[in-house]
């Protein structure tokens, strides 16, 4: 009989949906294409449900038996949060939505949790960090598929497929304005946007994106590099937590 260990268990704030074609009432969702990316890397995702952010030691202990997080896109990060003021078409603030994001963002990256963001995710590290965002791109990159070039040497370090531009689909209308000094980009778009980011001294992989992976990460080996990167810096961590059992492949 072959064994097995469990899989690396990922954290996933979940978002709030007025709707849901299964549901009758409000709903807590995250997108099937992101969960079905980590499950194929390896991972397990778990949804979390956002809710009192206020006490480190209560989103420690939200997070605890988690071996990485991933901060999916989702609404409009306050702008307040950066020091502005709200553009006509920025979306109404979802106060404990942002509140729960940064609270697991900032475990996470504090106590070496491994972490991958994603679009506003990737936004909301940044203010997290002290950086700041543009609210109206002109024009989006919404609904749009574009090539991004990584920074050298390649994207995500020792990379097979190499440091060449790639299609990457996108669907943000803000972006990354001053880029918070802990953070250092990876990947630009053609108009000089930074698509992608890492942490420059973080004790753990903390890697964000602007684009969005899942959306092409089933035929694309460069989106299923990202999450299977991700993932495996995940099961390093719950090796290291649990160095006296034998590590086999996912079940």
């Amino acid at each position: 009989m072959s064994t097995c260990t469990r899989r690396p268990r990922i954290a996933i704030p979940g978002r709030f949906s007025h709707s849901a074609s299964a549901l009758r009432f409000r709903a807590l969702v995250n997108a099937q294409a992101l969960l079905d990316a980590v499950w194929a890397a390896g991972g397990d995702p778990v949804t979390l449900l956002p809710a009192d952010a206020t006490s480190p030691k209560k989103t420690a202990a939200r997070l605890d038996g988690y071996d990485g997080v991933l901060l999916p896109g989702g609404a409009d990060v306050n702008p307040a949060l950066y020091g502005a003021v709200a553009s006509p078409g920025t979306d109404p603030p979802d106060d404990l939505q942002d509140a729960f994001d940064m609270a697991v963002l900032r475990h996470a990256v504090d106590h070496a949790v491994p972490v991958l963001t994603v679009c506003r995710g990737t936004q909301l590290l940044n203010v997290l960090l002290g950086g700041t965002l543009e609210q109206d791109m002109s024009p989006g990159h919404v609904h749009m598929v574009h090539k991004v070039t990584p920074v050298e040497p390649v994207l995500l370090g020792p990379d097979p497929l190499g440091p060449a531009p790639f299609p990457v689909s996108c669907y943000h209308r803000q972006r990354i304005d001053v880029l918070a000094d802990a953070l250092e980009p990876s990947a630009y778009a053609d108009d000089g946007t930074v698509e992608a980011v890492r942490h420059r001294s973080a004790p753990g992989w903390v890697f964000g994106v602007q684009w969005h992976p899942e959306d092409t990460a089933a035929t694309d080996p460069h989106q299923r590099l990202l999450f299977t990167r991700f993932v495996a810096a995940a099961g390093d961590r719950a090796a290291r937590a649990q160095p006296t059992k034998e590590r086999h492949g996912p079940c």
